[in-house]
């Protein structure tokens, strides 16, 4: 997992969450604690554990490395889970399964906090099940309650693992001590909640999920190409035997199956009436989809030895019948009828040593042969993976966007951001627009507490921009066709003057972001002939 997350993890640009997460993780603490109160509550403790991580260097792949060490630590954790609730090969496919799926991979390369909710949830179900088998539970309560704050829907890892319980059977006392752990994390999520709840606006451009959804979250999980995703589904039906096993004991498909399944379930079941379903706010659920993958292996291979051990036993019963059973006779002779020292003790003696270390050996082709198809699976995935490490992958692209404004902008030029989340562009790259005036910007991101600064209302704009000849816009492409519509009245009044007094004069698009350049409308008509036309848009 560590060499998948580092193969490629300088891209060359951020996208905007990550570039949120680089502004605000080299804020003051005090910026911090004030920008929770209006938005990102639900970031906080990340922005948080950023902040000392971009101090040792202020660069893209520092602030991804987070992130790839959690994946790294996921992946060994799904491999402690396999062979604590199966065996040690079992745990190993599971391990190297989840490093090479292709959705573990793009969020080990993505600087939020998602990888780093993958780690402590797997974590916290490792010690679920070992604190269900008699130890404490405040280490997995804490390391819950930390997960939680990390990002809060990592509660509903809660419904999985009270279901894993009731497939166990466990006993009463089990149920009472995970009911006081479980207790203790909601009740120290609650203020987080509260202030998020509070900040719901934030996620309002978010859909009801449907159907499509749910097919889409499979394939994430069990594989994005086909022949690794039939594979893997097939595998997985098969992992799902022995969901239940005896009484007050886990089973590996008891653990895996509600961890899949019930997070992503919950989630669109609460979207249908309040949409908050994305495919990342569950991805610690991914975790259990390797060991169902894993455990349909073991089946698999069960199956083939215990074939090999009836035909090797036939073919040895045949032997001895064509023998006639003389050479068992003469050795039965020459022992006086007596058997030989340690070869009938069953677990003992000379034999039973050399069959108890003869064990492994014979497991280990066994476990070679589940690695090489793993391998098998990353290879035909590689151009998956490959491709993911392209900028362009992302919802978007800013980095190319400070390129191209470096590029057009000079000192003293006038920009406007369009609607205000595009200046994140230059709260990343500030050196792109170095020496350019911001038109609508009254007080800057940190101070006022704010993701992107506050911005004059819409009659101060109006006389910002009457005194202006010409100025760049930094645009989002979908507003300015009309795809959808600002709320905002600032943004508002900035789509009616530019429509109203500017023409476009040059245009780039990077990446569903267009760098505009207006002028006001006299100044076109008053030269003759028609204007230049606009460069045709197109990646940069």
């Amino acid at each position: 997992m560590l060499a998948v997350g580092l193969w490629g993890l300088d891209r060359g640009g951020m996208w905007r969450d990550e570039a949120v997460t680089f502004q605000v993780g080299r804020r003051s603490v005090p910026q911090i604690w004030r920008l929770l109160h209006g938005v990102d509550a639900v970031h906080g403790l990340y922005y948080l554990l950023m902040r000392p991580v971009l101090a040792v260097h202020p660069g893209e792949v520092v602030l991804r490395l987070p992130s790839v060490c959690a994946a790294a630590v996921t992946a060994g954790l799904v491999a402690a889970l396999g062979a604590r609730l199966a065996r040690p090969r079992v745990g190993l496919w599971a391990g190297l399964l989840y490093a090479v799926t292709p959705m573990a991979g793009h969020y080990a390369q993505e600087g939020r906090s998602y990888a780093l909710v993958a780690a402590g949830a797997t974590g916290a179900t490792l010690l679920f099940v070992r604190a269900a088998r008699g130890t404490s539970w405040w280490a997995y309560g804490a390391v819950l309650a930390l997960t939680c704050w990390l990002h809060e829907f990592a509660v509903l890892l809660l419904f999985a693992h009270g279901v894993s319980l009731a497939l166990a059977r466990a006993g009463a006392r089990v149920w009472c001590g995970w009911g006081r752990a479980a207790a203790a994390v909601v009740l120290s999520l609650l203020p987080t909640v509260l202030v998020s709840r509070a900040q719901a606006a934030q996620v309002a451009w978010l859909h009801r999920p449907t159907a499509a959804a749910a097919r889409g979250l499979a394939r994430q999980f069990l594989g994005p190409s086909d022949g690794v995703y039939w594979i893997c589904l097939g595998l997985a039906l098969l992992g799902l035997a022995g969901v239940v096993g005896p009484r007050g004991e886990f089973t590996r498909a008891g653990v895996a199956l509600p961890l899949t399944v019930l997070p992503p379930t919950v989630l669109m079941l609460v979207s249908q009436h309040s949409p908050l379903y994305v495919d990342r706010y569950v991805l610690y659920a991914l975790g259990g989809a390797p060991l169902l993958v894993a455990g349909g292996a073991e089946r698999v291979a069960a199956a083939l030895g215990g074939g090999l051990r009836r035909y090797g036993g036939r073919a040895a019963l045949c032997g001895l019948r064509r023998s006639g059973g003389r050479a068992a006779l003469c050795g039965l002779r020459r022992s006086g009828g007596r058997a030989a020292p340690g070869r009938l003790r069953s677990g003992g003696g000379a034999d039973g040593r050399a069959r108890g270390a003869a064990g492994p050996w014979r497991s280990l082709p066994v476990a070679l042969a589940g690695v090489l198809a793993v391998a098998a699976s990353l290879l035909h995935q590689s151009s998956l993976l490959r491709a993911d490490r392209d900028p362009g992958r992302r919802p978007d692209d800013i980095a190319a966007v400070s390129r191209l404004a470096a590029r057009e902008l000079r000192p003293g030029d006038p920009v406007l951001f369009l609607p205000a989340q595009r200046r994140g562009a230059a709260l990343a790259y500030p050196r792109a627009f170095r020496g350019a005036r911001d038109v609508a910007l009254t007080e800057g991101a940190a101070t006022s507490g704010t993701l992107y600064g506050r911005e004059t209302g819409p009659a101060g704009l109006r006389r910002r921009l009457a005194r202006l000849e010409r100025v760049w816009v930094v645009a989002d492409q979908d507003l300015l066709a009309g795809r959808w519509t600002s709320h905002s009245p600032t943004e508002r009044a900035k789509l009616a003057v530019l429509r109203r007094e500017f023409s476009v004069r040059a245009e780039a698009v990077r990446h569903r972001t267009a760098v505009r350049l207006y002028v006001r409308r006299a100044r076109v008509t008053a030269r003759p002939g028609p204007p230049p036309a606009s460069p045709r848009p197109g990646r940069w």
